[in-house]
């Protein structure tokens, strides 16, 4: 059996190289991280230096490789010539060296001399073929040898494509799956020993199909992606602004791979490289790395900033037009992403001809490539959601738009339906993607001709899957709580952002009174969809309420929120929280109030209230006091004021931590909270330490109390407010904000040194919050986050 990969060698300190180390560091994984000894060393210089300056550079970059800087120290800096041995001490070795296989074949060949006999051997080649790789390779080293497509940022793109050679052993295989997704949190998809494998193969294509079609209609470089961003389901760098990123080079790289790799290839001449992309090239506007690609950043006459876009056909900039197509404002009235992409399909507009000609053109050639690239369509789906960051798949988005109502609309436009498409149309089947009778997600299989259950592994656990299986226990227009299994109810939110309101405070308390009488074991809070666990209060009500001056509706929705939070931490069975993503105001003040919170990795966590004139009052200043001063034993003499101050800060500046670790420096999140780095997994893993507490004979916690500076203390968080407005990094808004804070997080008018219990915080808070909501400056604040979705610096 293949042994367990507790140790990596990373082969190649360039960007890929330095990305798979820093997201092995990010799993707590040590790695060594190889390159050459570069030539014409100084003397005293490292002969590591290229990997010693690989891992410098990693910690630099934006956005950020590691969770946080301090993970670098598990990446061991070596070089070729003098570390073979360290080697030997690895379980896995990912090549990632430049993408010439005689450069790679020469790497192999010092692995083979110095690897471990049960080492696996991965290249992470974006499409060179395997086979000819491993040619050269002894029988063993071809059985531990796979490939590993990491994609580029590596922290942040969750797909992992692995291709099996015809020697690679299974459980070789298996053992890089489950080390990639549960270590590294990875989505794993299998695909074949073609060039560009599945996402780089199908994405590509959609490019050269907007190519293709683009000036047909006229479209200009911005029009493109006006109409292939958010409003087709695709991320907002869309088109082009993502050719910029990834590098104009390497596209026209990739495109003439597919060209010269695939000659039986329906749509082959697609993949020509365009004359004016490879006049690009030439001229050094290769992205963002050339300074100029498809867009260019420029000043304008009175030194502002400006976003220049390039006219494909004279090759000259001019600053971006402002795109305007009715197609895409019916989109932006949709909340879903099949609703969005179905509007822009139905319009009538030169933007909904373009978007539905590369559509078309795109799903035609996914299903052409089955079973050429991949086996099924999950894999393929799978590939463009994890890798291109479309919110789905080509066959996801078929099923969205309607499967028979389009192929109809192709054939009137003659174009030619992959047969298995028709069968499985003339079957009786509707969809790509359906629910048998049990709730459980089918795919129709084109290998079978028939229905095949979608694989997933066992610790996910997908909210909508139990929704199909009739395991909601309760639910209104904001929440739903559901049957998690094993004694276990979980409450999800379901508001625009998930935004807190008096709906998910409700179910919340119907949640915490089943707990209390004892009809579960334990509670778990977390959400999935979007990007956010909860972006806050919902501030409508929120601005509403305090326009009119309804004192007594702001008072009493604060109050409760107070009062479900601090059910929820001293509940007698455990509440544990999932945050993940965006997790702000009140949704982090959630995730606090917990016996136990499991975090995903990717966590943008902050109380952020000030940036609308206002502070945490759902005990997010009690809970920041609590985790900085809440531990130190009640009698013990210490001076309260930098613990205070450090609290302080991280609120009054809107400290947003930018991943998991950051929250946990902060003290967003406890030392003893853990991390899950498969977002599909976390409330799995949420549940599973949710029945650890509970069967170990779980206890709440006793309530803290601390000791407060009170107005002396107070009187330094003021001077650091002064030297904020004279320096210019506070308005005159900010400052009373700061200080309204300042009084809190003090204690208010008591004497230095005064023991303070969390109940007299949570007063402190409400009292502060609603001198706030009364205040023309705050209110004007809320007013613009609302109608422009960002601060008003007043």
């Amino acid at each position: 059996m293949a042994t367990q990969i507790r140790k990596v060698a990373v082969l190649g300190a360039g960007v890929m190289g330095q990305g798979i180390a820093a997201h092995l560091a990010n799993a707590g994984v040590p790695s060594v991280l190889y390159d050459i000894v570069p030539k014409g060393l100084a003397d005293g210089e490292p002969r590591s230096k290229l990997a010693i300056d690989g891992i410098v550079n990693a910690t630099k970059l934006k956005p950020a490789a590691f969770y946080k800087k301090e993970l670098s120290s598990l990446i061991t800096p070596a070089n070729y010539e003098d570390d073979g041995a360290l080697l030997g001490e690895c379980d896995l070795i990912i090549e990632a060296v430049v993408e010439n296989i005689k450069i790679k074949n020469i790497v192999f060949d010092w692995v083979e001399k110095n690897r471990a006999p049960h080492a696996i051997v991965a290249t992470n080649t974006s499409g060179l073929s395997l086979d000819e790789m491993a040619a050269e390779m002894s029988p063993e080293m071809r059985a531990h040898f796979l490939v590993m497509h990491f994609f580029n940022p590596v922290r942040y793109m969750r797909l992992l494509e692995l291709v099996i050679g015809p020697d690679t052993r299974p459980d070789v295989a298996q053992a890089v799956a489950d080390f990639g997704r549960e270590k590294m949190g990875k989505g794993i998809v299998f695909g074949k020993d073609t060039p560009n494998f599945i996402a780089n193969r199908i994405g590509t294509f959609g490019m050269v199909s907007v190519f293709h079609h683009m000036g047909a209609l006229g479209l200009t470089v911005e029009e493109v992606d006006a109409v292939f961003g958010p409003a087709m389901g695709r991320p907002k760098s869309a088109v082009f602004r993502t050719a910029d990123l990834v590098g104009n080079d390497t596209l026209s790289h990739v495109l003439e791979t597919v060209h010269a790799g695939c000659p039986d290839d329906e749509m082959r001449e697609r993949f020509v490289v365009p004359g004016w992309l490879t006049k690009m090239v030439e001229e050094g506007a290769t992205g963002d790395k050339g300074g100029k690609g498809f867009y260019m950043k420029s000043r304008d006459a009175s030194g502002g900033r400006v976003i220049l876009a390039r006219n494909l056909e004279t090759g000259e900039y001019a600053p971006a037009a402002k795109v305007r197509f009715d197609s895409l404002g019916k989109a932006r009235n949709k909340e879903s992403a099949g609703d969005k992409v179905k509007a822009v399909l139905a319009g009538d507009d030169k933007a909904a001809q373009f978007a539905w000609k590369v559509t078309a053109d795109t799903l035609i050639y996914s299903a052409n490539r089955i079973p050429e690239i991949a086996d099924d369509i999950v894999n393929i789906d799978r590939s463009m959601r994890w890798g291109f960051a479309w919110d789905m798949g080509p066959f996801e988005s078929w099923d969205a738009i309607g499967v028979a109502e389009s192929v109809e609309r192709m054939q009137a436009d003659g174009l030619t339906v992959p047969a298995w498409v028709l069968s499985m149309l003339q079957s009786g089947r509707k969809s790509f993607y359906e629910r048998d009778a049990q709730g459980r997600m089918t795919y129709w299989c084109v290998g079978s001709g028939g229905s095949k259950l979608v694989d997933q592994p066992s610790s996910w656990l997908i909210l909508p899957d139990l929704k199909a299986q009739q395991k909601v226990v309760a639910f209104n227009p904001s929440a739903e709580l559901y049957d998690l299994g094993d004694g276990v109810l979980g409450l999800s939110f379901r508001t625009k952002m998930n935004a807190l309101d008096d709906g998910i405070v409700e179910l919340a308390h119907r949640a915490l009174d089943e707990l209390d009488e004892g009809k579960w074991e334990a509670l778990v809070i977390g959400n999935q969809g979007g990007n956010a666990f909860s972006a806050g209060a919902n501030l409508m009500m929120v601005g509403m309420a305090a326009m009119q001056g309804d004192w007594k509706t702001l008072e009493t929705m604060i109050e409760t929120l107070q009062t479900t939070l601090q059910r929820a931490k001293y509940s007698k069975r455990p509440v544990v929280t999932a945050p993940w993503g965006l997790t702000l105001g009140g949704g982090a003040e959630v995730a606090m109030h917990s016996a136990h919170t499991q975090a995903a990795g990717e966590l943008y966590m902050g109380l952020v209230e000030v940036g609308v004139g206002l502070i945490p009052a759902g005990g997010g200043c009690k809970e920041m006091l609590t985790r900085y001063l809440g531990d130190i034993p009640e009698g013990t003499e210490y001076d309260p004021n930098p613990f205070v101050q450090a609290a302080y800060k991280n609120i009054a500046l809107a400290k947003v931590a930018t991943s998991a670790e950051e929250a946990r420096a902060i003290g967003y999140l406890r030392p003893t909270d853990r991390l899950t780095l498969d977002p599909d997994q976390l409330i799995h893993d949420a549940k599973k330490a949710a029945l650890g507490l509970a069967q170990g004979g779980y206890t709440p916690p006793r309530k803290r109390r601390f000791k407060l500076p009170g107005p002396q203390g107070r009187a330094a968080i003021e001077l650091f407010l002064y030297q904020m407005h004279e320096g210019k990094y506070a308005t005159d808004h900010d400052v009373v904000v700061g200080k309204e804070l300042a009084r809190v997080m003090t204690g208010g008018d008591i004497p230095r040194g005064r023991w303070f219990d969390e109940d007299e915080v949570l007063a402190l808070e409400r009292e502060a919050f609603l001198t706030l909501c009364g205040m023309e400056a705050t209110q004007a604040r809320i007013q613009h986050m609302l109608m422009k979705g960002k601060p008003l610096r007043n």
